[in-house]
């Protein structure tokens, strides 16, 4: 054998030995707290590489080394140990392993299926430790972290290559992740879809130059399509509440002195995708499908002013009431309220609280009718009827999709916050960075793992894809760790304590009081 399992574990406890001396041995009499925290974490780290490699030498001294027979019935004879690299958390480690092989039938490495290990060298810890920072930071920043951090030499590209190859099984998970259980519901099942650019590398860029020309680019954006499908509890309120709450005034609930309740949505899935509206929306179906039930009261799609997302929804969702996101049409009247006034009048208030109460008091059409007649009246300027036409033009089109009276009254939302923010945060600040561009399978496969922890759902899935994993490369059953061991992980990891801390582990240290006079 290359290594010898006594040898590598005498190592081990002469190093922890060096540990235990460090913490209790003379310098550390005076030595500062962080000194002492730095120094312990470092050989903690050469001592778990020390450690994972007494772990794999044992298992390759363990091995069979006798002749194996393969399922087809070839015979493979043992040929020789064949050293492997393991890119762990605590750094690179060897291992070696019998390798079985003869000439002309091929060769095989029981001991990789027995250890689940994947294509390539890196563990399944530093991947997702990796994956689940470069998600939500640019890839330079996540090696750059984990060189300070963990010592760990993960180029840019390891990182985004890590990502492409672990984001392969998101889609399969979705597919068979159960729906949540009614019980943690509520009564209103609401959609929403919105679209949001991506910078991508153009096809066939632009020639390198000092300075781009007018109108010249060095990239485009496509479009990614959000959805997200949750439940909410009702809120019942009045066209006059939310004026209120709009224009920051005190709510009858307020004036009350009742607190203001803020429903939250339960069980919130957020997904993006560059794959086109109708890819969006076939897949939202499928998880829409699987929420329904007879706990759900009301079926709400809220969606902006975009009529190509709307008539998709419109037929892909046939049984939900489809709702104008309110947040875009006072956007439009505020528009008007500035082309009419001035962005600095502020008589442009009180006329949004009033037009606000008509929209919201189910008075849309005579908003409408008042703005068609401003729009060719004479006194009217050039520049406020385009804003007028244009703004009636909105509100006449969506109007099917604009009964906020009775949506107030059914306690529904009428606001599309939840995708607003899902495009803001889920998107924008990951892909739209300064100087960023994206490949679409590059950005896609970041999106699909960035929907995993957004959705809370990132151990789960990783277990999936573990599994997923071994059974595409070996085809056989997955090894699980026995019962007990797990019990005895779980009971190695220590829980945060509460705090105050317990007087068991508190931290003791003497006080010092200086004799003082008291000041006059």
């Amino acid at each position: 054998m290359t290594f010898n399992s006594q040898a590598i574990i005498q190592e081990a406890r002469t190093e922890f030995e060096k540990m235990l001396d460090f913490v209790k041995g003379e310098e550390a009499r005076t030595a500062t707290a962080d000194h002492i925290e730095r120094g312990l974490f470092k050989m903690l780290l050469a001592l778990g590489a020390k450690l994972l490699t007494v772990f794999f030498v044992i298992r390759s001294e363990a091995c069979d080394r006798e002749t194996k027979e393969r399922e087809d019935g070839q015979k493979l004879p043992y040929h020789r140990d064949t050293k492997r690299e393991y890119f762990s958390i605590f750094g690179k480690v060897e291992m070696f392993r019998p390798y079985f092989y003869r000439k002309g039938v091929g060769g095989g490495i029981s001991l990789d299926a027995e250890l689940s290990l994947g294509e390539d060298c890196y563990s399944d810890l530093v991947r997702e430790i990796s994956e689940y920072q470069g998600v939500d930071s640019v890839y330079h920043k996540t090696s750059e972290m984990l060189g300070r951090v963990l010592g760990l030499q993960l180029s840019t590209r390891v990182v985004e290559a890590n990502i492409a190859a672990d984001a392969v099984d998101v889609e399969a998970y979705y597919a068979q992740k159960t729906a949540p259980p009614a019980s943690t519901e509520a009564e209103i099942l609401v959609l929403q879809a919105d679209g949001k650019g991506i910078p991508m590398i153009l096809d066939q860029p632009v020639e390198d130059t000092v300075r781009l020309g007018k109108g010249e680019k060095r990239g485009h954006k496509k479009e990614a399509i959000v959805t997200t499908v949750y439940t909410i509890a009702p809120k019942p309120r009045t066209p006059e509440e939310v004026v209120a709450s709009l224009f920051r005034q005190e709510t009858l609930s307020l004036a009350e002195n009742k607190p203001l309740q803020h429903i939250r949505p339960q069980n919130k899935h957020l997904w993006a995708t560059l794959e086109g509206k109708d890819t969006a929306l076939e897949r939202l179906s499928k998880q829409v499908d699987r929420r329904k039930g007879t706990h759900i009261r009301d079926q709400v799609a809220l969606c902006d002013g975009c009529e190509a997302l709307q008539l998709r929804i419109a037929r892909q969702f046939a049984d939900f009431t489809l709702v104008l996101d309110f947040v875009h049409a006072d956007e439009y009247l505020w528009d008007v309220a500035n082309s009419l006034f001035g962005e600095k009048n502020p008589q442009r208030f009180g006329w949004m609280k009033e037009h606000t109460l008509q929209i919201l008091s189910g008075q849309a059409q005579q908003v409408i009718m008042e703005f068609q007649r401003l729009a060719v009246a004479d006194e009217t300027q050039p520049a406020q009827r385009t804003q007028l036409a244009k703004t009636a033009n909105y509100f006449e089109r969506n109007l099917p999709y604009m009964d906020y009276r009775t949506y107030l009254k059914n306690g529904w939302p009428i606001a599309s916050g939840v995708i607003e923010g899902a495009c803001r945060h889920f998107v924008k600040d990951r892909c739209e960075r300064s100087g960023m561009r994206w490949s679409q399978s590059g950005a896609e496969n970041l999106l699909h793992l960035r929907a995993v922890a957004e959705n809370d759902d990132w151990d789960a899935y990783h277990d999936f894809r573990r599994r997923k994993r071994h059974s595409r490369l070996y085809g056989t059953p997955f090894p699980d760790q026995p019962a007990l061991e797990n019990q005895a992980l779980d009971s190695a990891v220590l829980p945060v304590p509460p705090s105050p801390l317990p007087r068991s582990v508190r931290l003791h240290r003497p006080v010092y009081y200086l004799d003082l006079p008291l000041a006059a």
